[in-house]
């Protein structure tokens, strides 16, 4: 078999082709009505969990198929095809946002009450970290975790949670040491605990298909049973995510680029102006090669970061990188695609506006660009 790059196996090649065809034949016909039901129906998420599609990184003992990074990012750019982002962020939280939190901090009773459900695509997860003063700088949460007998009194509020709406079970973060920065903890929060609401569903730029919400904690009691991992060292498991939720962002974004640059370059090979067609003019052809380049290097690029961390390389400066630069590209990528199909790329009814406004989210969510610049720039001067 020729591999499409030196870091795909022959198995997850054969996942590229099933999360391809799923999403071609499940998810591009009916993702419009999805786009104005602001909801993914939990129908498909069940299909793919019947299929296995969303146990990837669960480990084997644990009912899943134990593979690493490099799966994520070839399944999250498997998936950007589908040119319904918002789909692709409901899939990608789910699997690789919040289900490494349990994967990894949960213990082995929480694994045998959560797990068959997340892996089925029955119970789906949510991860709630940030809140209305506080996105990038985890640290700055101000929701809090009281303890109290025989559990934790939660109080605050999350904002921009994906999944918050119609999920099952959220992964929230609240500080429960006052007198320490990064003392903070993560609690299972079920869907249906008293004082545990959606206190308003937000109206987004993009990703319209998939549920975001406010959420408020207005004295939510969590069991000692439901507390995920150490107490206190929440920030640090969500630290030890980050890299790989930067990741599929970057993935997800790179198929929908490349989805973009197939469907432009086809659209003015058709497109009759000036006596030929538009590709024959060399400004447009000449930007489509490079815009193509670009994402051939940010793809070579995030396998590459993704291959570090499944070494156990920290690849943190490399992953940061990649989102930085990674989803910049994404974003010329899909103005130049929007501007190539001239005013059919302004109306709603064409998939490329869809995908524009999409792509516009990358360079915010999962650490914006700038974040990112500034942890390649630290770790620069520290390897200097």
């Amino acid at each position: 078999m020729t591999h499409r790059n030196a870091y795909l196996t022959d198995e997850l090649e054969a996942i590229c082709r099933q999360t391809l065809d799923f999403v071609a034949k499940e998810v591009q016909p009916h993702g419009l009505a999805w786009e104005e039901d602001g909801k993914v129906p939990r129908e498909v998420l069940r299909q793919m969990g019947g299929l296995g599609m969303l146990a990837l990184r669960i480990p084997e003992e644990l009912g899943g198929l134990g593979l690493g990074p490099v799966a994520s990012a070839a399944f999250a750019e498997a998936l950007g095809s589908s040119t319904f982002a918002g789909f692709d962020v409901t899939v990608l939280v789910h699997t690789d946002m919040a289900g490494p939190h349990l994967v990894n901090s949960g213990s082995p009773e929480q694994h045998e009450r959560w797990m068959p459900g997340v892996i089925a695509g029955e119970t789906i997860l949510a991860i709630g970290v940030t809140e209305p003063g506080a996105g990038s700088d985890v640290a700055g949460i101000r929701s809090t975790g009281k303890r109290v007998d025989g559990g934790w009194l939660l109080n605050g509020r999350k904002t921009f949670i994906t999944n918050a709406v119609y999920g099952d079970l959220t992964i929230i973060a609240a500080r429960t040491d006052p007198d320490n920065r990064y003392g903070i903890s993560m609690f299972l929060v079920p869907r249906d605990t008293p004082g545990f609401q959606v206190a308003k569903k937000l109206d987004k730029h993009g990703w319209r298909c998939s549920d975001t919400a406010e959420l408020a904690l207005d004295d939510v009691f969590i069991p000692d049973d439901q507390l995920l991992g150490t107490p206190h060292r929440g920030f640090y498991e969500t630290m030890k995510n980050f890299q790989n939720e930067r990741m599929v962002l970057v993935g997800m974004g790179v198929g929908a680029a490349q989805k973009a640059i197939d469907m432009t370059t086809r659209y003015t090979q058709e497109r009759a102006a000036f006596g030929g067609r538009l590709f024959d003019l060399g400004a447009i052809r000449q930007r489509m090669a490079m815009n193509q380049a670009k994402v051939d290097a940010a793809r070579a690029s995030m396998y590459h970061a993704a291959w570090l961390g499944e070494q156990g390389v920290d690849n943190a400066r490399a992953m940061s990188g990649v989102k930085a630069w990674g989803c910049e590209v994404v974003n010329q990528v899909m103005y130049d695609c929007t501007q190539f199909h001239g005013g059919m790329g302004f109306m709603r009814e064409s998939a490329i506006e869809r995908m524009y406004r999409d792509a516009r989210v990358l360079t915010i969510g999962g650490g914006a660009t700038e974040v990112m610049l500034e942890e390649v720039a630290k770790r620069s001067i520290a390897a200097s």
